[in-house]
């Protein structure tokens, strides 16, 4: 199973993501992408397979992904203070992925429907989500 982890600024969420799945779908390839370099290299030290930065690489990996990970603002476009194009949002959108998506309220979003959770809380159930599509 490939799986995208996509996140941007210091990459956070996206570091969190992957050093928590490398423990429990240790089967699965993470491929860490960032909307920047900080992103991508926090991600790769917390363990991913392999990494890339920018626009073009998002685009192109996202047309072969099985499942695409990360906070809620990349299907936003200038989503992440800007660091999401339309572009990538296009890209994780159009992907035909699964997009497991961390809610945030600091692009401004509200999903309605949604409960209140702890980073830890929503990284745990998109795990159980990944763990029941390997099974």
């Amino acid at each position: 199973m490939k799986i995208l982890v996509i996140d941007g600024q210091g990459g956070g969420i996206g570091r969190a993501i992957v050093e928590r799945a490398s423990k429990v779908l240790p089967e699965a390839t993470l491929i860490a992408l960032g909307t920047n370099a900080l992103a991508t290299a926090a991600m790769l030290r917390a363990g991913a397979h392999q990494g890339a930065t920018g626009e073009n690489a998002i685009r192109a990996q996202c047309r072969t992904a099985d499942v695409i990970a990360g906070p809620i603002g990349i299907v936003l476009a200038n989503a992440l203070l800007g660091e999401v194009s339309a572009e990538i949002a296009r890209a994780v959108a159009d992907s035909p992925a699964q997009k497991l998506l961390i809610p945030s309220e600091r692009c401004n979003i509200h999903v309605a429907g949604t409960r209140r959770q702890t980073l830890d809380e929503a990284i745990a159930e998109i795990l159980d989500i990944m763990r029941e599509m390997i099974q």
